[in-house]
């Protein structure tokens, strides 16, 4: 699994940091979060094919989240895409879907199913999950989880003793599905070890420090969460409904999350070193992104 971020800047890009977009590189696809003006530029920088990408996620309609949607989607016409793309987003996407299909000259072949997000699960995938809840922005924000399904060890021992042979058998009782042996019918439960947890990655999109979204990253491994401000401008970030390092830090701290990444970065900042310093203060395991940082997550257990 990849976290790779693709563009750290807030509203205005810079010549080091891009638009907003971060890829999830895991589950044998790509699924995109935010899609900032030049992100398709950003994936060809680190050799991403777009036709990977599988469903994308808008935090709220901001242009610096969406203004690269119309050129990935045009682009996947005419690199000759057939499979469906599925884009996730809050109240107004479907206005955005008229919007991209009437911009400019061009053909699609492939369907795009736009669907409004409203709190509570996204997507119940066999192998992750997808969570969202609306946080605090002045226009509709929804931050995203994505949790790992990961399935309980197989007892290989216990299943030979209740005379299971390797093979298929195998596969069907970790999978959830009983078996017979002869009379007999052998229950998953009877060869799989305790529950385990998977990875939680949690992506705040533009918001306020709130309640929702301590929620949401409640024990994640990583949060992902914007740091448009230093403390200097507390006032800006109130006005602007955006957070400080400071006030990211906090939010990981009373979410027990694992790992804090600070995105988002006003370009006030030609350093940005002091907002993870800040941030450190409060919650020690912080770092700060920067275009093109890829971040591998390994499953608990691995």
């Amino acid at each position: 699994m990849e976290i790779i971020f693709l563009g750290t800047s807030s509203a205005i890009p810079t010549k080091h940091r891009n638009h907003a977009s971060i890829a999830l590189k895991a589950f044998g696809e790509i699924l995109l979060f935010d899609c900032g003006e030049g992100t398709q530029r950003q994936m060809a920088h680190l050799k991403l094919s777009p036709m990977k990408i599988k469903k994308i996620f808008i935090s709220h309609l901001h242009g610096d989240h969406i203004l690269g949607l119309p050129g990935i989607i045009q682009s996947m016409g005419f690199r000759g895409r057939t499979e469906p793309l599925d884009i996730y987003g809050p109240p107004g996407i479907l206005n955005l879907e008229e919007v991209i299909r009437n911009f400019g000259y061009f053909s699609l072949n492939f369907e795009i199913t736009f669907n409004e997000v409203e709190d509570g699960i996204v997507i119940d995938h066999t192998e992750y999950k997808i969570e969202c809840i609306q946080t605090q922005h002045n226009v509709p924000n929804f931050s995203y989880s994505i949790i790992e399904k990961k399935k309980p060890k197989f007892l290989k021992d216990k299943a030979i003793e209740l005379g299971i042979e390797p093979g298929p058998d195998f596969s069907k009782l970790h999978d959830g599905i009983p078996v017979k042996i002869g009379n007999k019918t052998i229950n998953p439960e009877q060869v799989l070890g305790k529950s385990r947890s998977g990875i939680k990655i949690v992506y705040s999109g533009d918001t306020r420090p709130c309640d929702a979204l301590v929620y949401l990253a409640k024990g994640a491994d990583i949060l992902i969460h914007e740091s448009t401000f230093g403390d200097e401008d507390q006032i800006k970030a109130v006005e602007n409904w955006h957070s400080t390092a400071k006030e990211a830090a906090e939010v990981a701290k009373k979410a027990e999350v694992k790992k804090l990444i600070l995105t988002h970065i006003s370009t006030r900042y030609k350093q940005s070193n002091h907002l993870k310093k800040t941030a450190q203060k409060i919650f020690e395991n912080t770092v700060i992104s920067k275009d093109f940082m890829v971040l591998k997550v390994n499953s608990h257990g691995n």
